[in-house]
């Protein structure tokens, strides 16, 4: 198979009520509906064989890993993302079984820094669909980082969420280069 599914950043610090971002009042629309196509999508994903890599969006618990403009940003009290904590796990419902892939990032582009090119070559990938949050942050710029390495991209609109003034305009501009968008039922690799 030469496709997978590629789940950007659900985790807990994003997408939980708990998390430290919605708790600092970055909340996202619709985590609960977004939470469960995932689920439906990873299922779907499963039945067919594809393999599932998941990104988390991860920092030290230094924070020195922390990009300089985000470092104004993140509310520190307490420390949203941190390596190895419940912030930075992806959610029950969604959570990586032990044959899945799991690529700790700390910038937006999941392919800055981090293995997931090499880990997508090694297992034959050639299409990715994605998945995640938030989509104008880090799926659009993952995104366009596997476009412009070559990998044919879709994007599960329903399974992806932002800020409501940012979320279609992202949609959008992906769709117009970069990315197949739409339902990840009709996206589904066969």
């Amino acid at each position: 198979m030469t496709a997978a599914v590629l789940v950007i950043d659900m985790q807990n610090g994003f997408c939980h009520p708990k998390g430290t971002l919605p708790l600092a009042g970055f909340g996202l629309p619709r985590m609960d509906e977004v939470i469960a196509e995932n689920a439906a999508l990873i299922n779907a994903a499963r039945t067919a064989e594809l393999p599932i890599v998941y990104t988390r969006h991860v920092f030290r618990p230094d924070f020195l890993d922390v990009p300089e403009r985000m470092r104004g940003v993140l509310p520190l009290d307490p420390p949203p993302l941190v390596r190895g904590s419940w912030d930075a796990d992806v959610v029950d419902e969604l959570a990586p079984l032990p044959d899945d892939r799991i690529i700790d990032k700390n910038r937006y582009d999941a392919f800055l820094y981090t293995d997931l090119e090499v880990v997508l070559r090694a297992m034959g990938i050639r299409h990715l669909l994605v998945s995640g949050v938030v989509t104008s942050v880090c799926v659009e710029s993952t995104v366009r980082s596997a476009e412009q390495r070559d990998f044919a991209v879709s994007v599960a609109a329903d399974c992806t969420s932002a800020p409501d003034e940012a979320h279609e305009p992202a949609l959008a501009a992906m769709a117009a280069i970069f990315a197949t968008v739409g339902p990840w039922r009709e996206l589904m690799p066969r």
